[in-house]
């Protein structure tokens, strides 16, 4: 017989009655049952039910054990009693009545509990998260995650694409998120970069003349955490095709994500592959107030900053006057709902910073609240017919300057979706934004910038960056959303040197500057680069996303708190002088 088990603690049933196993695994609960001890045996699979019978030593030993103690059980498999079968386990209908029992660690007294899904501190939980991964729910995470990752690689392969590896010691980049430095020993006062994400490297594969690229590649960015995102790294499906348009990435990419949702979803609709949805940026920014718009709210936001030009209410037609906008959101079906609801959607607009958010009640099609009472019936009864509303439907209206309006109108829709019950339930709906702009002016530097990934191919190509506005150029930019989650950003990129040169002049970098900073890039794309195109789904995300989990960091093994700090491991901590002098590094206090 096997020195630690014959079966996991999920493998016995009914035909193995009769039969001596032996088991290992942790001690999950305890009861007592007049001198008869029952202990829940728990390993990774599963658990099972021993029992020790009153006066045995087995019964002595265990009794004396705290749960989360890990030993070896050796016994008799026997039926349950019909009034003791557990229907809602898979080893329900026996247990095992202990002959022996070896202690391979007995555990200490518990900072939390193993058993039960009460939920606790986030600093306790992180910092004894080898306890925390023993909860079912969190240790079910964590299988979902492999799962994930290998269906995705599964089906990578499968459209042809062939995993590589990239280099974690990079060099800095002057875009995007802040880098984290690894000093360098061998060339003091110099530094490595941990790659935000391996954009140049898949870039340069495509450049070498492989042709379809991909990796599960984890990502480095000193940002602050959120309920989507990880601070320090997170792991992304990241790949590259070349000779492709966006319509090919496009077809790419669809089956795998839809696959793999049908796969996970446990029975919850998924947009069909080739069927997903390509809402362009500035429609995005319009109907939704995102640009991660949740389609499973049937909720649209609307412009009717016209309809109050020179109209009775004055605010408004001050504010369309004056260049701003006006953005109305339906709230369908709240005549029956007192005056309170649309004050208190008021006051939360006021704790998110905003000045507020007007609103106008119906009911029978009888206007109420001050913005009809001034604008007038007729006014308001056009308002809702070009808004499609019925006569119980009441309205939220946002104003201001276009991108604040834009913002709370997104916000507010999701709120009165989510107080009304409007949200799809049970699904998976994704869409592709697509023409994001290639440019944004930089209100804090006073000059055009770009607003995406700087390494797109702008639509029009250098024709457009030498003849047109560069606020009105748009870019082969794409995001994924799902749920109104951004699972990945990605793009057509930029192979042509004359037109990446020019691109970064628009946005003030010099010829010498490109040069210095993306030398890489730049050089390589003299020798001969094919057109290419890629994007990047978190896997983070994704896994959340099929979980169920509001935060992330109940998808990930080890995850750090909300200030990027181990609290398991200690990290980030000091080092000693001796490190430091070989680093050539000296630490200056703040």
């Amino acid at each position: 017989m096997h020195a630690y088990r014959t079966h996991s603690c999920a493998e016995l049933r009914s035909t193995d009655v009769g039969s001596t196993v032996r088991l290992s695994g942790w001690i999950h609960r305890k009861r007592d049952h007049g001198g008869v001890l029952f202990v829940d045996l728990r390993d990774h699979y599963g658990l099972t039910q021993v029992v020790a019978a009153a006066g045995s030593e087995a019964l002595r030993l265990l009794d004396a054990l705290r749960v989360e103690s890990v030993i070896t059980v050796t016994g008799e498999v026997v039926s349950r009693g019909a009034e003791a079968v557990n229907p809602k386990l898979a080893t329900g209908e026996i247990e095992v009545v202990a002959r022996q029992v070896s202690v391979q660690s007995a555990a200490a007294d518990l900072p939390m509990p193993v058993a039960g899904e009460a939920d606790y501190p986030e600093d306790i939980r992180l910092k004894y998260r080898y306890l925390d991964l023993r909860r079912e729910r969190i240790h079910d995470n964590i299988m979902l995650r492999s799962a994930v990752i290998a269906s995705v690689r599964r089906r990578m392969i499968d459209q042809g694409f062939t995993e590589f590896q990239t280099p974690i010691l990079t060099a800095s980049s002057p875009e995007g998120a802040r880098d984290y430095l690894v000093p360098s020993r061998i060339h003091p006062g110099k530094f490595y970069a941990l790659p935000q994400a391996p954009q140049m490297f898949k870039q340069l594969i495509m450049v070498a003349g492989f042709d379809r690229y991909f990796q599960i590649a984890p990502c480095f960015r000193d940002e602050d955490a959120r309920a989507d995102r990880s601070p320090g790294e997170f792991y992304q499906l990241d790949f590259e095709m070349s000779f492709v348009t966006q319509d090919d990435v496009f077809a790419a990419l669809e089956p795998v994500l839809a696959g793999l949702f049908e796969e996970f979803a446990d029975g919850k609709s998924v947009t069909p592959a080739g069927q997903f949805p390509r809402i362009p940026y500035r429609e995005a920014m319009l109907k939704y107030g995102t640009d991660k718009p949740d389609l499973r709210n049937p909720l649209l936001v609307h412009e009717v900053g016209e309809r109050f030009r020179g109209s009775g209410f004055g605010l408004f037609a001050k504010i369309v006057d004056g260049g701003g906008v006006v953005r109305a959101i339906a709230a369908p079906g709240t005549a029956g709902l007192s005056r309170k609801f649309f004050d208190d959607m008021n006051e939360w607009a006021r704790g998110e910073g905003f000045a507020g958010l007007g609103y106008a009640t119906r009911k029978g099609g009888e206007w109420g609240g001050p913005i009809a009472k001034n604008h007038g019936t007729e006014g308001m009864d056009a308002l809702a017919e070009a808004m499609g509303l019925g006569p119980d439907d009441g309205i939220f209206f946002a104003a201001g300057k276009e991108a604040e309006a834009a913002r709370l109108a997104g916000l507010a829709r999701t709120r009165v979706a989510e107080h009304l019950d409007l949200i799809e339930k049970d699904s998976f709906r994704f869409c592709w934004i697509v023409d994001f702009p290639m440019f944004e002016f930089n209100d804090d530097q006073k000059k055009v910038d770009f607003s995406h990934n700087p390494f797109s191919m702008p639509q029009g190509e250098l024709e457009a960056l030498e003849t047109r506005d560069p606020l009105d150029i748009l870019a082969w930019q794409y995001d994924i959303v799902c749920n109104g989650v951004e699972l990945s950003s990605g793009a057509i990129r930029n192979h042509r040197p004359d037109i990446m040169y020019k691109a970064f002049e628009v946005a003030g970098y010099t010829r010498e500057e490109v040069d210095r900073e993306f030398s890489g890039m730049i050089n390589a794309l003299k020798y001969g680069a094919p057109p290419h195109g890629g994007s990047a789904p978190g896997i983070d995300r994704i896994v959340m996303l099929l979980a169920g989990e509001p935060n992330i960091r109940e998808v990930v093994l080890f995850p750090m708190n909300q200030k990027a700090e181990d609290l398991m491991m200690n990290a980030p901590a000091p080092v000693s002088d001796k490190q430091l002098k070989e680093l050539s590094i000296k630490v200056v206090g703040s």
